[in-house]
């Protein structure tokens, strides 16, 4: 590999010819070899964006050379619109809690970008330097956290609530198809009193759109920016007009309303918004995890299970045992929601690390929660494409299974006594008959009023 001689403060670093990044992002190279997790291209993309509007304040503040601040932001706006490919950002994730190189990746490639564009030589940080031009008014403890709450607005934005939201129609509008299909339903794993398929349905879509209210929530804490507190938060080498200048560019550039944090000192410190962000995606992801699992049993069988929905056949689902077909996508989900679970746990130790004035877990809780995003968004919309919408009800074994439930003779008890109804249900368990059969042979009632007592759908709402 041929390389470039590149210095920083510590002296020459070899860095690849062909890298748009420079000497502290090789240097980090070199030391994080963790893993191979990289920082997410959305944090990356955000980072690009802030230094675009940040060549734009400080040449409207008169801090930077025109020239200078314009090939720095053509730069950066080549990194936020995509074209230039992970591998010039290639700084593992397990790197320094701050995040200081990512920063300095990003800085490093935009300045040589610009140098380029500008006709002088990669590497030579002339007529654009990484620290003093790419980076000024900044520090990595502000622009960090910065970046992280921008890419997690952005993705909620534009994957996992609309995604959800999805995935809520589809659910919404299999409750309205099943509102009459009858079918017993199940306490402790146990035959209860009767239900509609369509009421199981819309309780799963309730969890949804109550999930897209809980992310909406916490994407609200995420529009405040921690731009402008530089090292420890009281914006030591920055122009008290930079912050806010800055956050109404990238405002106005995305169409979100981001605005400067109330209180630099907590913005940079603490890292609760990514917490409760964190939070209310476990919660989604649990309610993903309970709906996946409850429709994997309900079209368990085909003949010895529940069997009362049938499922979209995907993939034949065993190596050994031919015709054999699997819940296949219920089960990536309830995957992925273990993963989201876990991202969610890194999350919250990461948020207890907020070290007096800056939190040191900020790379780990960037990648945990950008990939958390990722997994509700991709998982609501597989869930919703290749199996929500082409779920059937077998009709005839839910009538049947409510038939031969025990749990029919709970409107006999508030009639004929709790005791009573009670040696009913144990007579129908020991002889194998149905309590309607018993209940019409003990004459416990009139022919018509046990036919009103023990109709199903009666039994599926409130009765005085």
């Amino acid at each position: 590999m041929e390389y470039r001689i590149e210095t920083d403060s510590m002296g020459e670093v070899k860095v690849p010819s062909w890298a748009f990044y420079g000497a502290q992002t090789q240097r980090a190279v070199d030391n994080f070899k963790i893993s191979d997790l990289v920082m997410p291209m959305e944090v990356i993309r955000a980072l690009a964006l802030i230094k675009w509007a940040a060549a734009k304040t400080n040449e409207a503040l008169g801090l930077l050379d025109s020239k200078i601040a314009g090939a720095i932001a053509d730069a950066a706006l080549r990194i936020v619109n995509g074209e230039i490919p992970q591998e010039h950002f290639p700084v593992d994730v397990f790197q320094t809690g701050s995040g200081t190189s990512t920063n300095m990746n990003v800085n490093e490639v935009i300045a040589n970008l610009a140098i380029a564009a500008l006709g002088g030589q990669m590497g030579s940080k002339h007529p654009v330097h990484p620290n003093d031009h790419v980076n000024k008014g900044q520090s990595s403890n502000d622009t960090i956290p910065t970046a992280i709450h921008i890419a997690a607005v952005l993705a909620l934005d534009r994957d996992a609530i609309p995604a959800l939201k999805e995935l809520h129609r589809s659910l919404a509008a299999k409750a309205q198809e099943f509102d009459d299909v009858l079918k017993i339903g199940r306490t402790h794993l146990q035959d209860a009193t009767p239900i509609r398929l369509g009421q199981e349905f819309s309780g799963y879509a309730r969890q949804v759109e109550l999930g897209i209210r809980r992310l909406e929530q916490a994407r609200e804490g995420l529009l405040e920016l921690a731009l402008g507190g530089t090292a420890v938060g009281t914006g030591v080498n920055t122009h008290p007009e930079f912050a806010r200048r800055t956050i109404a560019l990238i405002a106005e550039r995305t169409g979100i309303p981001f605005r400067e944090a109330e209180n630099h000192f907590e913005a940079q410190a603490a890292k609760d918004a990514v917490v409760f962000a964190s939070g209310a995606l476990k919660t989604v992801a649990t309610s993903l995890m309970k709906i996946a699992n409850d429709i994997r049993w309900l079209g368990s069988g085909p003949r010895c299970g529940l069997g009362e929905i049938l499922l979209p056949e995907l993939q034949p689902g065993s190596s050994i045992m031919p015709g054999k077909v699997n819940p296949v996508i219920p089960e990536a989900v309830i995957q992925a929601a273990a993963q989201v679970t876990g991202n969610d746990l890194a999350i919250t130790i990461g948020g207890q690390w907020g070290n007096f004035e800056l939190n040191v877990m900020m790379p780990m809780m960037a990648h945990n929660l950008l990939q958390s995003i990722a997994l509700v968004a991709s998982a609501a919309r597989a869930f919703k494409e290749k199996c929500i919408d082409g779920i059937q009800a077998d009709r005839k074994r839910c009538e049947s299974m409510i038939e031969q439930s025990l749990a029919l003779v709970t409107p006999l008890a508030k009639v004929i006594g709790y005791d009573r109804a009670a040696e009913i249900a144990k007579e129908a368990y020991q002889t194998g008959r149905t309590v309607r059969d018993l209940a019409r042979e003990k004459g416990v009632l009139p022919e018509d009023q046990l036919a009103k007592v023990l109709d199903p759908k009666a039994m599926t709402r409130p009765s005085a």
